[in-house]
């Protein structure tokens, strides 16, 4: 269970040509914080407060969206501390969904735009795939690939993960239907019955995805999503097999063979599942999975079930798609999670968003589109957010951040071990790799209280599944940061 140990060292090439510069204001961000970076959370009202209670209601009006949980400041709003509306400041372990790389107005973003050339990108955004800027190569070549899964060669930026991961699966049909007309061009029939929605053009293929796993609420990107009912009610989604993902028995330095037992189960659904598709004459083109399922439950994979899976892809000589939306850039103490895996070689595909601050998807070179158009919308990507993670990158570069959040990963883990072996009716399950930890609560109803009262004190954490508390901090969150939510932690469970 190699997996949920925090590692140790930074994988080589990444962040391969990022430039070691930054401000010196940055610089001692992963040890103090920021400059002018609350010491502890204050709370002046009740969150959600007046202010933001009003501008619920007043949202309300023109736009139905009771998700949201309150209002922010992102103007006050700096480091690891979000500011609502109201003025209450919180240590922020949940960052927007974990989409917030290096905390809240971080001088190094602030200054990006101060360069002219840069303001214009935000003024004038093309339609990169038809009419790029003179200096977009270079920007691809020195940002997006200079943090590239080694050996993935090829990027396609896109706007949000969920088109992403569209975009992703037509690669695998590519693939597959190549494979099937045996390299040669499409014909008069397979032209025309496509135009209808109909085979031989329109082809019955599928992907295969794992119970509790996210990947998105467009059509492809839900039909292999299962972490909740309310994503996917009444919405028409394709008949695509699903099978299990493993669900570990903790501590798992007490459970190691029940724990392999459950990855040989797993791994044996995913062979008899692959070969159910062929006969029913849909088959598997390709597999999507999460280095940790993250909406679902933080539900985790030892590096032998990873390496199953990709054995099995190869095997059967469909791609495999390693899904990094929430667990990229950073969190886990690796650049890319799966990099903990000691895999064979890099996923043939792997997807990314939130920190990365732009989507999109790497991939192998033999799964690039032969035909123009066939991978395209208007803007393919946003090049002013390519520049705001050129800044990101250097930051994590210079200030070492992968290794600080090792050093937080570790009083973060062991700060909820701590706390279920002291309240051990009340959480359990312990869980993380780098500051990307867990703990469960014995019910949801507990969850839902255990994230109200942290918030009472000035903690805005997160749930996810039925019963775990997940923690999305920002790859800045230090030791200091991660003994605060201890502390905060402790006095929330003491107090049931």
């Amino acid at each position: 269970m190699a997996l949920l140990k925090t590692a140790s060292s930074i994988s080589s090439g990444v962040l391969r040509n990022a430039v070691t510069a930054s401000a010196a204001a940055a610089s001692s961000s992963a040890r103090r914080g920021f400059a002018g970076e609350p010491t502890a959370p204050a709370m002046k009202t009740e969150c959600p407060g007046p202010e933001s209670k009003r501008l619920m209601a007043d949202l309300d009006t023109i736009q139905s969206m009771p998700s949201v949980a309150f209002f922010a400041d992102y103007d006050k709003s700096i480091g690891n501390y979000l500011f609502d509306a109201d003025g209450n400041a919180m240590l922020d372990v949940f960052t927007n969904i974990s989409s917030i790389p290096i905390g809240y107005n971080h001088p190094n973003m602030l200054k990006v735009f101060d360069d002219p050339e840069k303001r214009r990108a935000l003024v004038n955004r093309p339609a990169l795939g038809v009419f790029p800027n003179k200096n977009y190569v270079d920007l691809l070549r020195n940002v997006l690939i200079s943090c590239a899964p080694q050996g993935l060669t090829e990027v396609t930026p896109m706007m949000c993960g969920s088109c992403s991961i569209e975009n992703s699966f037509k690669l695998m049909y590519f693939k597959h239907m190549d494979k099937v007309r045996g390299g040669r061009d499409f014909n008069q029939e397979e032209m025309e019955s496509c135009m209808i929605n109909q085979a031989p053009g329109t082809p019955k293929l599928s992907v295969l995805s794992f119970h509790g796993g996210f990947h998105g609420r467009t059509a492809g990107a839900l039909s292999v999503t299962h972490s909740k009912a309310i994503h996917k009610l009444d919405v028409p989604l394709f008949d695509w097999p699903v099978t299990d993902f493993p669900r570990y028995k903790y501590p798992l330095d007490e459970n190691v063979r029940e724990n392999e037992e459950e990855d040989k189960r797993c791994l044996a659904l995913v062979e008899e599942t692959l070969e159910r598709q062929v006969k029913v004459a849909n088959p598997c083109v390709g597999m999507i999975v999460e280095p940790i399922q993250s909406e679902g439950g933080d539900h985790h994979g030892s590096n032998a079930w990873f390496q199953g899976l990709q054995a099995i892809c190869k095997k059967h000589d469909i791609v495999f798609l390693i899904d990094e939306v929430q667990t990229g850039c950073g969190p886990t103490g690796k650049f890319w999670a799966y990099e903990h895996f000691e895999l064979d070689g890099p996923p043939d595909v792997l997807s990314f968003s939130k920190k990365m601050l732009t989507g999109g998807f790497y991939y192998k070179s033999e799964l690039r589109a032969k035909q123009g158009f066939r991978i395209f919308n208007t803007w393919v990507g946003e090049p002013s957010k390519i520049m705001l993670l050129d800044s990101v990158l250097k930051t994590i570069k210079a200030d070492n951040l992968l290794e600080e959040t090792r050093k937080a990963g570790d009083v973060l883990l062991k700060g909820l071990n701590d706390a279920q072996n002291k309240f051990p009716g009340l959480v359990h399950s312990a869980r993380g790799i780098g500051t990307y930890c867990a703990i469960n609560a014995d019910t949801s109803a507990r969850r839902d209280a255990i994230l109200t009262n942290l918030r009472k004190e000035g903690v805005h954490c997160g749930g996810c599944g039925d019963t775990a508390v997940r923690l999305r901090p920002a790859l800045t969150f230090n030791a200091h940061h991660a003994q605060l939510f201890t502390e905060k932690l402790h006095k929330v469970l003491a107090a049931f």
